[in-house]
């Protein structure tokens, strides 16, 4: 499932900056997409930072009495031995994941790989019926075999830059396009 309105083939492109992406539209599609994939099992569960803004949100919008979960991908990362501890909020899961219907926030996908190390996190804390992802952008340029179960758009970023969901103090969302470091 993807969104399909005009943001959904976006091409990123120029220097580093604001892109001509509509985080605001996509995230209204993202709302119609999560809550086309809820069950009364359903568990939101955000990856630090972006997907956890974007669950909060939801959780919200989408009057989801239960929350949401917050987790991270850094004990489980393929790249720990260079990244080390990161600064990000720990993994808070404030439900049993034991038969939960999860479903995987986040705001870029990219290689895979931070979805690879979540789902072991996720497992870490037991096992669930099902889990499923949702992102705001998918970016291509996977590595591993993981694609998103609902993406409000595809666009297409150089491998030399890098896609970031931003916030503001009134929670609303932008995107950045930035140079790799």
């Amino acid at each position: 499932m993807t969104g399909n309105g005009e943001q959904g083939k976006a091409k990123a492109a120029g220097a580093a900056g604001h892109l001509m992406l509509d985080a605001e539209a996509l995230y209204r599609e993202l709302v119609q997409g999560v809550a086309a994939l809820l069950g009364p099992a359903s568990r939101l569960v955000g990856i630090t930072s972006g997907g956890a803004w974007l669950a909060e949100r939801l959780a919200r919008d989408l009057q989801r009495p239960e929350g949401f979960g917050v987790i991270s991908s850094t004990m489980h990362r393929d790249d720990f031995a260079q990244r080390g501890l990161s600064s990000r909020a720990p993994t808070r899961l404030p439900f049993d994941v034991n038969a939960a219907q999860v479903i995987v926030l986040d705001d870029v996908l990219y290689t895979g790989r931070t979805i690879r190390a979540v789902v072991n996190e996720l497992f870490d804390y037991g096992r669930p019926a099902s889990v499923k992802l949702a992102v705001l952008v998918d970016r291509g340029g996977r590595e591993l075999p993981i694609q998103a179960d609902f993406a409000a758009a595809r666009v297409s970023v150089a491998a030399s830059q890098s896609l970031a969901l931003e916030r503001d103090a009134a929670g609303a969302f932008a995107f950045e396009l930035r140079a790799r470091p």
